[in-house]
């Protein structure tokens, strides 16, 4: 590979041989290992797929169902959103049961416009306010644009920002582009945690996954993320396993502590349960907490609260019996 004589050799011209050395040591000297094992794929899909044939009952099942429910982001993000939804949002994640014994979401998750709307809603909560930025879905804006909307999003309240990686950059090789970016929308989100969707869908193999999610984390991602929720397939348990093993190396690697988001195509809380499953055989109990491991949601909480009352009652309830917003 030839090597470039100008910032981080995008669209330069390449340099002599005799000074390709120098380059060498000061792009070393820039940015950190971006290196990554290769993922066995027949492995980490029957080990994934293993974990999610335990079976809970009783005591330990609703424990699982109600963490579920402390670790949900509820998101909308259509372009019919109104300030009306994101208060029934609101409500319904500050109370998504009439039952005191079960907690309120992790998180309400918004396009910057709405981030007034739910930030007032939520105040004295404790339930967070997350935008989504960086030219959501596509990633495809200018950086400049990024890094405005990030700082707006944060000046309107938001306490977390979910952003896309650039994924034509990363499916091309160019590393230090997605490094410089991520890096870039970190220090744009001055106190707000920042959450790193890889978009897993388009990556295509768990390699690149691997090394998408080491590139996020040496950037200064708080979360890495599966999905955006708009590309098929989104998450899945066996690229949320590849992701969670990243995490696991880079803590004992660094000894920094890295949160996960798998979102996207989560519905029901049997698969709820798979995800608890694979935190806590993979990252250790430290990871089952909202502030460590969250599930991107827009259809899955009335499935455990329909479940709750299952083991509550004996009985389901109507697919009436909660809102369905």
């Amino acid at each position: 590979m030839a090597a470039y004589g100008k910032g981080n050799g995008h669209g330069a011209e390449p340099l002599p041989l005799g000074v390709q050395g120098a380059w060498a040591t000061g792009r070393a000297a820039k940015y950190p290992d971006f290196s990554a094992p290769s993922v066995d794929r027949v492995m980490v899909e029957e080990r994934a797929a293993g974990l999610g044939k335990r079976s809970l009952k009783k005591e330990a099942k609703v424990a699982g169902l109600k963490l579920a429910v402390s670790m949900m982001d509820l998101t909308t993000l259509e372009g019919k959103d109104s300030s009306g939804k994101v208060l029934q949002l609101c409500q319904k994640a500050m109370h998504p049961h009439e039952r005191a014994d079960v907690p309120s979401c992790a998180a309400v998750c918004v396009y910057p416009k709405l981030v007034p709307t739910a930030k007032k809603a939520l105040e004295g909560s404790g339930v967070k306010v997350a935008s989504v930025a960086t030219a959501f879905p596509s990633g495809l804006s200018p950086l400049p644009v990024k890094i405005a909307d990030v700082r707006e999003a944060v000046a309107l309240g938001a306490d977390e920002i979910d952003m896309v990686i650039d994924r034509g950059a990363m499916l091309s090789g160019e590393y230090e582009a997605v490094f410089d970016e991520i890096a870039a929308v970190k220090e744009a989100c001055g106190p707000a945690h920042l959450k790193v969707i890889l978009e897993t869908g388009e990556l295509g193999t768990y390699d690149r996954v691997r090394k998408a999610s080491q590139i996020a984390m040496l950037a200064g991602a708080d979360f890495i993320k599966t999905s955006t929720g708009k590309v098929t397939p989104a998450a899945t348990p066996a690229v949320t396993l590849v992701m969670l093993e990243a995490i696991r190396d880079f803590y004992y690697a660094t000894g920094k502590i890295i949160g996960m988001k798998p979102a996207g195509g989560i519905r029901t809380a049997k698969q709820a349960l798979h995800y608890l499953v694979l935190v806590k055989e993979t990252l250790g109990d430290g990871w089952l907490t909202p502030d460590l491991f969250r599930f991107g949601a827009s259809t899955l909480l009335n499935d455990v609260l329909m479940q709750l009352e299952k083991e509550r009652t004996g009985a389901y309830q109507g697919g009436d019996y909660f809102s369905k917003d």
